[in-house]
Parts: structure tokens; C-alpha cells; sequence
């Protein structure tokens, strides 16, 4: 089974859209079609950014935080024992790819594929939430 990273701007599209790939990915890691995995902080980034009110997202805050929830229970937490920052451009991003590594994920499904362009180097690809579930 894939076990993937979702970084923050696909779960921001996905909660401002129930049309888009971004939905569709959340209900398929609903129904089990993949794993998803996740640290803490990253955990933590999703609440930050989602709760934004700048962020575009229509739903309200228990919404979000349901949706976060949920995804909480359905991913396997990573842990982080060791940093590799100064990888990528945003440090932010860093941060996904030490989950991704640490996990032993097999994607990183982003919007922003050219700041994760050394992800291959580490073994994980890193595609769209539209690719991703043509891979699936």
C-alpha cells in the first residue's frame, strides 16, 4: 500500500474545494486506498495554516478541525529522531520531506513540486494530488 505525505497547500485545496483532486485524495485515504503519514508539527502546521482566515477556506473552524482529526486517526505518526534542514528551499518543506524519508513514504503529493525536486534523491516521488490518484 502507498504511504504518502500530504503537504499543507493540497489539504488547504481540499478544504476549500469538494470538486477538486485535493477532496477526492481525503476521501480515498478515508476509504483506505492509501496511508497517509504525518509528525507532530507537521500535524501542527495543517491546524496553523486551515484556521487562517486569510486561507480561503469556507467551512467553519469545528469543520476543519474534524477533517484534521480524521486524518489524524487514519495516519501513522511519525516520529522525527533527526533534522535534515536546509534541504529545500523553505524550511517548511524540510520539514515534509523528514516525514516522507522517515517513513518510508513512496509520494509527496503538493502543489509546489519544484521546491521538492531533491525529494528523488531520498526515494520519494513528489506529484500532484491529479497524478496521484491516477497512480492509485
Amino acid at each position: 500500500m502507498a504511504r504518502v505525505v500530504i503537504d499543507t497547500n493540497v489539504l488547504v485545496a481540499a478544504l476549500r474545494s469538494s470538486s477538486g483532486a485535493s477532496f477526492q485524495m481525503l476521501l480515498a485515504a478515508d476509504r483506505g486506498d492509501f496511508e497517509i503519514a504525518f509528525s507532530v508539527p507537521l500535524l501542527t502546521e495543517y491546524e496553523d495554516v486551515c484556521r487562517r482566515a486569510d486561507c480561503g477556506i469556507q467551512i467553519s473552524r469545528q469543520a476543519i478541525d474534524k477533517v484534521i482529526c480524521r486524518m489524524a486517526q487514519l495516519a501513522v505518526q511519525q516520529p522525527i529522531y533527526f533534522l535534515w534542514r536546509h534541504i529545500l528551499p523553505d524550511p517548511k518543506d524540510d520539514m515534509v520531506l523528514e516525514v516522507a524519508v522517515a517513513s518510508g513514504a513512496t509520494h509527496i503529493v503538493t502543489f509546489n513540486q519544484r521546491d521538492f525536486r531533491q525529494a528523488v534523491e531520498f526515494g520519494v516521488s513528489v506529484v500532484t494530488p491529479s497524478k496521484f490518484l491516477v497512480i492509485l
